[in-house]
């Protein structure tokens, strides 16, 4: 087959570098510009390594862009880390159609923060879907899903790159295999059961120390490592990583600072004890609980707040 991929990023590099290795014969690769003063994206480079041609713009619906795509004469075109939208011209233009992956379990979680909200939502189970895009966000039928289990203590980091990334690249390897076989399935979605979130952003994870510890917990992991669950201590906006929940005698009241030690910060909630490994202050750079809390003086007894 004659393979397109519309990617970015190391999940969109490893995805090509697969098929690379499985001697897939790939006829193009689009990704976004170069930003200025910025190594290339990976995905570009490994492309150029293996002599494949590179299309970058600036928009995937630019006229120019698609007449290019189709000029290419694809099978089959990949979607592996795509944060623009793509046209219904270049999606039904390979003549066994376009693949995509989402990392959530759809129709939950539709949407560009899909591994944010499910961990800050309390799921304790997520995974990724391969689907047929249809032109609507995260809508198409499906091709093939995998359950993944959301641990304890998983960030959003942790949960991407230890499970959802590696096996994700996988699958589609599988599901290119399907489609080559004739038999990927086409399964349209139960769009009652859909839900949908919107980019996860640094408004939408102020800490209220009043909600309950394990509602914290999840928003604190949820946002690590982006966009970084936030609360203030002196006027100062903090960002919160490595979160845990501790069995500790609890006194305090809420959102206050029990004990800082090389281990993390010990913080009282309702219903139990925090220990936050990481923090930073905005716009600087991220190190321990311990280092930032002798510069900000931040002792036992502080507390935090969700305001300034």
């Amino acid at each position: 087959m004659r393979i397109a991929i519309i990617g970015q990023s190391a999940f969109g590099e490893s995805v090509l570098q697969a098929l690379v290795n499985k001697d897939e014969n790939i006829v193009g690769v689009f990704c976004p510009p170069d930003s200025e003063n910025k190594p290339p994206d990976p995905i570009k480079v490994t492309a150029q390594a293996n002599n494949i041609p590179v299309f970058q713009f600036s928009r995937m619906r630019d006229s120019e862009c698609i007449e290019t795509f189709k000029s290419l004469s694809s099978d089959l075109c990949i979607m592996a880390y795509v944060v623009d939208i793509v046209p219904d011209q270049i999606l039904d233009a390979p003549t066994k159609g376009t693949i995509q992956y989402h990392p959530s379990l759809l129709p939950k979680h539709r949407g560009p923060s899909s591994i944010n909200w499910a961990i800050i939502k309390g799921d304790k189970q997520t995974g990724f879907t391969i689907f047929w895009p249809d032109g609507d966000l995260d809508t198409g039928p499906i091709l093939y899903q995998e359950i993944v289990d959301i641990g304890p203590d998983d960030s959003t980091g942790s949960l991407y790159f230890k499970k959802l990334f590696p096996q994700g690249v996988s699958a589609l390897i599988k599901s290119v295999e399907m489609v080559r076989n004739g038999i990927a399935p086409s399964i349209e979605q139960d769009h009652s059961k859909a839900t949908y979130e919107g980019w996860c952003k640094a408004k939408d994870v102020v800490i209220d120390w009043n909600q309950r510890v394990h509602s914290i917990h999840d928003l604190i992991r949820g946002s690590d490592p982006s966009p970084g669950a936030r609360t203030y201590f002196n006027g100062r906006e903090l960002c919160l990583y490595g979160s845990t929940i501790e069995s500790v005698v609890n006194r305090v009241s809420p959102g206050q600072v029990i004990q800082v030690n090389e281990e993390g910060m010990l913080i009282s909630c309702n219903g139990g004890v925090l220990k936050v490994k990481k923090l930073k202050p905005l716009g600087e750079t991220k190190s321990t609980s311990l280092e930032w809390a002798k510069s900000l003086e931040i002792i036992a007894g502080s507390s935090l707040n969700d305001t300034k």
